[in-house]
This record gives structure tokens, sequence and C-alpha cells, in this order.
């Protein structure tokens, strides 16, 4: 979860009030989602409780909600964008971070806080939202050190120089790489990249090399600072819509008057930022229903005004406009969870349900845990990863033709936007993380794959239990994995029987259908080079995935 730190003095002059410390332990930073992690004199140290919401990863959005809650400045806020003639282009840039969106904001009052806020999201949104950088990063600068207009433009390495944020000399993209902290600690994000993304400005001056760093003209913003170019760079358009949102209306939280940016892909033009108000719809039953309180329609309207929304009624619905730097409402039951906040969790008396139930462990869990125990004695390691992938991973990687998967139909960010229908991807993944380490890496995972089953399921949809388990060392081979498989069945008090097949993410000759009681299983081999390569991973893997509802 994100963790930053916040001026007290400067959180109450943004509120337009007073607080105690208990005051903000006890309520007032829990209506933002946040809680209060320590305090040294003015200082708070803050430990936001979700990362979906960016918008509060500073101290003007956490202000801008409390003024909410605490009746300041209610309702839908409102950020006027001045038409401007601010123009950047998109030019032949490399397929990682292809796309950009920008805004201008003038007239903004940088002090010590201001600009340390200003980094400090910066970072967040970049690190959390951002995956490190690898789905997106921001960067600002001194407007007054640029000329308009600026072009963003894939260049081969040898062709980027320019003084780095923090150095007054010159350097090539491969000293940055190879000296600067930054180029050391992102630099593998350009490892397959044959061009670099910079920004330049109309007398050629590299602005930034992305997603490392700015340069030390343009990219050194100060205390003197009253105007500011932002800029961020991603492979999600949806994404870097909200956080040049979020970045864009903290600023104008300050002050700043934020103006449009014209950018040109090809022959299409959008203009950024854009900050057009979502909508949604409640149902005030289904909210009363979830909360379990009898709330009138009336008062779900006044808490949403307090959540920073817009609500009135239509018809029997309640109509929502929520700000455009928000992209977590996905379902009406995220503005009840709003509501329920407004509304304080503390007040709401639980009670004891009259239902009598009679609770057992899950027989597939037991299952599944005398699984993992014989994993463990068979000398593998236990590794957990995500059901959410994409379909690169699934795929692409493993050398397989897209097939039919379950999708995530508004999807946060591209890299988490399937559920996965297979294990060993994961686990090459783990692999690729950790080459560095001590070989041999013997690790497995017993978790869930999602197919579909439409036919069974209502939702079309079904959870199924795999494990599969992936070795990697310099002497590693086919037999390797067999014989744990022989082993983990035999354990299982189950007969193997292996087939020859042939699959596109195994050497041919390699790879084998397991069977067990005449039902295929699950498949085991030696993964194919390319696949390797795919997921550059230097030494020879093997593995087998197997169902292990079809064992039990």
């Amino acid at each position: 979860m994100p963790k930053f730190e916040i001026s007290k003095t400067d959180l109450e002059k943004l509120v337009g009030r007073k607080f105690t410390i208990k005051e903000l332990e006890d309520e007032a930073l829990l209506y933002a989602k946040t809680e209060l992690d320590g305090h040294d004199g003015d200082t708070l140290k803050v430990d936001v409780k979700d990362t979906n919401r960016p918008d509060l990863w500073s101290v003007e959005g956490i202000a801008r909600e409390l003024k909410g809650h605490f009746k300041i400045e209610e309702g839908l806020p409102k950020y006027s964008v001045k038409k401007a003639n601010w123009k950047a282009t998109v030019e032949s840039p490399d397929e990682f971070h292809k796309f950009v969106t920008a805004a201008v904001i003038r007239n903004v009052k940088i002090t010590k806080e201001v600009l340390s806020q200003m980094v400090q999201l910066q970072e967040k949104v970049g690190g959390t939202f951002g995956r490190n950088r690898k789905a997106m990063s921001m960067g600002a600068y001194d407007l007054s050190k640029i000329k308009f207009p600026v072009k963003y433009i894939g260049k081969k390495p040898e062709e980027i120089k320019f003084k780095p944020l923090g150095y007054d000399k010159e350097m090539t993209a491969k000293e940055i790489l190879q000296n600067h902290e930054k180029g050391k600690q992102y630099g593998h994000l350009l490892r397959d990249s044959k061009k670099y993304n910079v920004w330049l400005d109309a007398n050629n001056s590299i602005l930034a090399m992305e997603p490392i760093i700015n340069s030390n003209i343009a990219g050194n913003v100060t205390t003197e600072t009253t105007d500011v170019f932002i800029e961020c760079s991603g492979d999600d358009m949806k994404s870097l819509h909200t956080a040049i949102n979020v970045l864009a209306s903290a600023l104008a939280e300050r002050g700043g008057q934020i103006e449009e940016v014209e950018i040109t892909y090809n022959n299409k033009k959008i203009i950024t930022p854009d900050f057009t108000p979502k909508t949604a719809h409640l149902d005030p039953d289904y909210c009363r229903k979830i909360i379990g309180l009898e709330i009138s329609d009336t008062e779900m309207i006044r808490l949403l005004k307090e959540g920073r929304y817009s609500a009135k009624m239509d018809q029997k619905k309640i109509h929502v406009e929520y700000p455009a730097y928000r992209q977590d409402i996905m379902h009406q039951r995220d503005l009840v969870e709003d509501i329920a906040i407004g509304f304080g969790y503390n007040d709401i008396e639980p009670q004891i349900p009259t239902l009598p139930t009679v609770g057992s462990r899950d027989k597939l869990e037991d299952f599944s845990n005398i699984i993992r125990e014989l994993c463990v004695g068979l000398g593998l390691q236990e590794v957990i990863t995500f059901n959410l992938t994409n379909k690169e991973s699934m795929f692409k990687k493993m050398n397989l033709p897209e097939g039919k998967i379950v999708e995530i139909e508004n999807p946060v960010s591209s890299n988490w936007s399937v559920f996965r229908n297979s294990i060993l991807p994961n686990l090459l993944e783990v692999l690729s993380f950790n080459k560095n380490q001590e070989y041999p890496q013997n690790i497995f995972e017993v978790g869930d794959v999602v197919l579909f089953d439409s036919e069974n399921k209502e939702t079309g949809v079904s959870n199924k239990r795999r494990v599969a388990i992936a070795l990697t060392g310099t002497q590693v081979g086919y037999e390797d994995a067999s014989s744990i498989l022989s082993a983990f069945l035999s354990n299982l008090g189950k007969k193997l029987t292996l087939k020859k097949t042939t699959h596109p993410s195994f050497i041919s000759g390699r790879a084998a259908e397991i069977v067990v009681e005449n039902k295929l299983v699950g498949i085991i081999g030696e993964i194919h080079p390319q696949v390797l390569n795919n997921w550059n991973l230097e030494k020879p893997v093997v593995g087998f995935e197997v169902d292990v509802e079809a064992l039990y």
C-alpha cells in the first residue's frame, strides 16, 4: 500500500480547519481511506489503504476528500481547463510506452511542501499504479525552459545525449543506464527496446528519456518555478488519462490554472487533460441490502455529495457523476462502499445472524494441502502468483496462438486484463525475476485457473484447481520432471501413463500428456527455447501442470 509523508500544517491549510492528532487518527484520515502511520512534529506519516485511488496519494487529494466529509466543500470538484496553443506530436515511438498524455499548469506557487508532494505523487503513481514504471511513468518540467511545440519520438541510443537530472555534464543513453542512479534502477525496462523514447522541444533539446530520467535543465522544477509542463507515458491510454488528471488536479488544488495540450498521433488528435465527469447509477434498495441499514434515499445523496460526487434522483435510481481522476468505480457496489465510509463503519452496529450454520473445512482445500506437503517433500519451493495476467504472457510468450480466455471488461491496466488459464506461465515469470539467484531453482504452485464452462455454470466460467511445477538449472532435463511427477502421483496412489504429444510451448519429442485412470489430467515437458527466450531465461526449464480436481 502507498505510504508517504505530509505536513499537518499544509493539510490544515488546504482543508480550511485545524485537526488534533487524535481526530486525524480516529476519524478524519479514515474518510480518505488512509491511516496515520506515525507523526514527528509537523510531519504525518500516512498509509493509504486503497491501491485503486491514486488521487488520494498526496496531501492535496486527502484534503479534497476531507473538505467534503467536513462539509466545507461538497459535491463534484470542478476544474476549468483553459484552451491554449500548447502542441505535442508523437512520432515513431518505441512500442514500450508508446502513448502519452500531457497538461500545462500555470501560476502555481511552488513551496517546499508543494514540490515535495509533487515528487512523491509522481513516484507513487509511477511506482504503484505504473508497476515500477513498467506500465507508466510521469514527468514534470519548468515550462519557462521549454520551447513549444514538443515532440515524443523514438531515437536510437547512440543518438541520445543530454544532461540528466542531478548532473552538470552530458551523458549518452548508455552512460545514463550504466552510471545514473535511475538508469541502474529502471534500465532493465529498456533491454528489449531498439529505440528509446525521448521528449524533444522545438530547439531539439532533450527534455527526458522515458521512463528513466528528466534533463537537468527543463526537468529541474524548483521553488522558483511558476509554470509547469507535466506528462505521462505508458501502454494504456485509460490509465494515462487517469494519471494526468490526478497530477493536474493536485496542482489545481494549489491554485494553478490547467491548460490543455493538443497531442497528434499521425492523423489523430487528442486533447488532454479531459475532466469530463464520469457517470454511474445506484439502486437505493440495493444499497440498503448491501449495507444492512434502513438508510433513506435523501441520506444516500447527502453522503455521496460529501464523498465528492454529484448525485440526484433519476426516477427510482440515483444518478451519480464522479471526477475524471477516479477510475475505481466499476460497479454500483463501489458507490455503496463510499456511502458506508461516509456513514462511518464504526457507527454501524454489527448484528449476529439468526440463521444457524455448521462450518467445515472444504475437502478440496484439504486435498490441496496434501499436494503442497508432497511438493515440499520432493524438494520444491512454493510460490503464490496472481490469477490476473495478460494475453501476452498466456499466449505470445508461451509460443501459442491467441485463444479464448476470460477477460476483464474494463481493466485498470492492460497488464492485468485477463484471468489465467494456465499456471506454468506464472512460474516462468517467477524464474525470470530470479535469474540472479542460486541454481538449481525448483518451484511449484497450487492455485486456480479460470476456464469457460457454460454448460455447468450460470456465469459461463468456473475456477479449476491446478498444480504446476517448474525446474531450472544447467543440467535439468525431461527425466527430472518425470521422476518428480511419478513420485508425486505414486504418493497419491495414482497410476501414471505418459503419452507422447506435441505442444508449441515444449520441445518437439520432449513433451507428453499425463494420463491417470484413462483420463487426461495434464501435460509435461521441456520448455521450448523460443519460450525461454521470450521470458529472458538463460537456462533450460522443465515442468508439468496437472488438474488437481481430476486427481481428487
